[in-house]
């Protein structure tokens, strides 16, 4: 499982409880981040050859790509080098819009994926009908991985990046959000809390699981299968701090540096 940082962590907890059994590793590739820091070309620059040295190195039956601004931009790229399967993810606009009874919908991430093409073909695609609002953050992914490591944001601070996704006009309001950034689901009870209204905020993590397990199948019983230990390793080879070991312990991760 690859990530710029610690976003992955929702989709890594989601995958592990599908699969408990499986022999996990996650990649945080922390001396990037962030990538929407980046360029397109420094993106696929960067993340490509990695991507190679860490197949060679743990030889995955499967490659989960945690992260949306890479499964935009360096996905393909990826997919056209190596035989390993991937899976990306992608904002979950086609559930969202599909679901949504106001059909009002927003859409949070960083500002690169709410400004990409992708976004918007999505959008074009399987709108539905629905009126659906980009808001871009600059600052949310940062605060989760803060949060983290122990340093709380304050409410305002969450407060201010989220409050452009709430739209109340000609009689109808914001109803459902969603996260398209793997980091915001971290925030999610601070989210919930500091929403003006009640929404439904839309988390890919249970769908990548989904995917996962048509990929590589269920054990046996997976109810009572034995879980197995898991590692993340960060690029940038620096000790994580004692508060962020003790949140990686809850995850279900041992952290080493690479």
């Amino acid at each position: 499982m690859f990530d710029s940082g610690l976003g992955g962590l929702t989709v890594f907890r989601e995958v592990k409880a599908a699969r408990p059994d499986a022999r996990l590793r996650y990649v945080a590739d922390d001396a990037f981040f962030p990538y929407g820091a980046h360029g397109e070309a420094e993106l696929v620059g960067r993340v490509v050859p990695l991507m190679g040295t860490l197949i060679d190195q743990y030889m995955p039956v499967l490659v989960i790509i945690a992260c949306n601004t890479a499964s935009t931009l360096v996905l393909p790229h990826l997919r056209e080098r190596y035989d390993v399967p991937f899976v990306g993810t992608v904002p979950a606009i086609k559930p969202a819009c599909a679901t949504s009874q106001t059909r009002r919908v927003s859409v949070l991430g960083t500002e690169g994926t709410v400004a990409r093409e992708y976004t918007r073909a999505l959008i074009r695609d399987f709108g539905n009908g629905a009126d659906v609002t980009l808001v871009g953050s600059a600052k949310l992914a940062a605060i989760a991985e803060a949060e983290l490591r122990g340093d709380a944001a304050s409410d305002a601070a969450i407060a201010q990046e989220i409050a452009p996704c709430f739209v109340d006009e000609d009689g109808r309001r914001t109803d459902t959000i969603v996260l398209a950034c793997t980091h915001f689901p971290l925030l999610l009870a601070r989210l919930e809390q500091l929403a003006p209204w009640p929404v439904s905020f839309i988390d890919p993590a249970p769908a990548i699981a989904r995917r996962v397990v048509e990929l590589i199948g269920s054990s046996a019983e997976t109810t009572s299968a034995t879980p197995t230990s898991a590692e993340i390793t960060f690029t940038s080879g620096k000790p994580p701090s004692e508060a962020l070991k003790a949140t990686l312990a809850r995850f279900g991760l041992t952290s080493i540096s690479r």
